[in-house]
């Protein structure tokens, strides 16, 4: 999904005064603060927890999470200890993102990404890059000379092509499975229409599939999209998949983004979806997964600051400070209705992917207006497994 939050390093300078000395012991003061905090919450969230989540599924398929660049690098890898203990597959939520990775011609930004791939490896995550081709959170001189003039056919091709040998190439072995192409089908199933479309042509998706196959032979591929439940869309990806089986160009798996609410999208739905994937032998990847509980502002009211507006507060922001048990009941009949179609399905299913640790940290929190909290995940705000958690497997 191409709402995802980003996140600025901060570069300090060694202190040659006393004063900027003093600040940096407090800051680091902070961080053993926080850091035993979290600790804390981690040995709590194992008292009440006596299963881990990926224990739960351990003979269906991975469960996964996404991590970001602060979580791996920054000033919240205290959270890293419970995702060893919760989770057995990750995915880097920005890090891996052209604009980070590659933020200008020749120069790469490595940094949070071999974290990730040392810190999965180390701990035995399945891991998936996310993502080599994308419309979004592309830098303009992806596409342009040197000039700033569109770049031609081939040119492109040969800008994706050293891209993904950089960084496909750079981790092959290291990495189970790519998001190779990412987003590219409208709603009604036809092709996006982007500058990887309109420079290269519509083969751009193969292309991109047979580079990364050349670049990362080990690893599985995967075309991954949002609102794949719909049948229009589905349809789309369908076609997409049998052209480039037919052209024997390979690709493994569909990824579903699940970025769900308490009523939407309708089961049969997403169930129709995954029998349509795995009748193409495709692996079946529940990715982005999370569940809204809170309502979905209309067009007028987006981007708009709920701290500012008390109407807006009542309407689009309900649970400020805590969710009411009643809601989390139904976000976890909502979660048990999802998971008894995952379950039913595991021979194809291989990994389910939370967007996210915690409530804490998802992307739904102030989007997309400012001010809002909302509580999609597994895991609340003290890293404590929310009541139906353990019910998941049973479905």
């Amino acid at each position: 999904m191409s709402h995802k939050k980003s996140f600025k390093t901060i570069l300090l300078i060694p202190a040659i005064t006393m004063a900027l000395s003093g600040c940096i012991n407090s800051n680091n003061n902070n961080t053993q603060e926080n850091t035993s905090s979290a600790q804390a919450l981690i040995t709590e969230s194992n008292a009440n927890d006596s299963v881990a989540l990926k224990d739960l599924f351990l003979d269906k398929y991975k469960i996964g999470t996404a991590l970001s660049r602060e979580q791996i690098i920054g000033q919240s890898t205290d959270v890293l200890p419970f995702v060893n203990q919760q989770f057995n597959a990750i995915t880097p939520e920005n890090s891996m993102k052209w604009e980070r990775i590659h933020p200008s011609e020749g120069v790469y930004d490595f940094e949070a990404a071999d974290a990730l791939v040392e810190f999965a490896n180390k701990n035995n995550h399945f891991f998936t890059g996310h993502t080599l081709v994308w419309h979004s959170q592309v830098p303009d001189w992806v596409f342009e000379d040197k000039k700033g003039k569109p770049l031609n056919r081939a040119q492109l091709l040969k800008r994706m092509e050293d891209h993904i040998n950089a960084v496909a190439g750079r981790y092959a072995g290291k990495i189970d499975a790519w998001d190779v192409v990412n987003e590219a089908l409208n709603e009604d199933g036809s092709l996006r229409e982007s500058k990887w479309s309109t420079i290269i042509g519509d083969d751009f998706i193969e292309q991109a599939f047979i580079m990364a196959a050349k670049a990362a032979p080990k690893a599985k591929l995967y075309y991954n999209d949002y609102n794949l439940y719909k049948p229009e869309k589905r349809n789309g990806v369908l076609r997409l998949v049998k052209s480039l089986q037919d052209k024997g160009i390979r690709i493994d798996g569909v990824g579903m983004q699940a970025h769900y609410s308490l009523t939407s999208p309708e089961l049969n739905e997403i169930e129709d979806s995954i029998k349509a994937y795995s009748a193409l032998n495709m692996d079946v990847l529940i990715t982005e997964l999370d569940v809204s509980v809170i309502p979905f502002p209309d067009e007028e009211n987006m981007g708009a600051d709920v701290s500012l507006n008390i109407a807006l507060q009542d309407s689009f922001n309900p649970y400020p400070t805590a969710l009411p048990e009643s809601v989390e009941n139904e976000l976890g009949d909502r979660y048990r209705a999802l998971f008894k179609i995952f379950n039913k399905h595991q021979n194809v299913i291989k990994r389910v992917t939370f967007w996210g640790v915690s409530d804490a940290n998802t992307w739904r929190n102030d989007w997309p207006m400012p001010g809002r909290t909302d509580y999609p995940l597994l895991f609340d705000r003290q890293l404590k497994a929310k009541s139906f958690v353990s019910s998941l497997s049973e479905q």
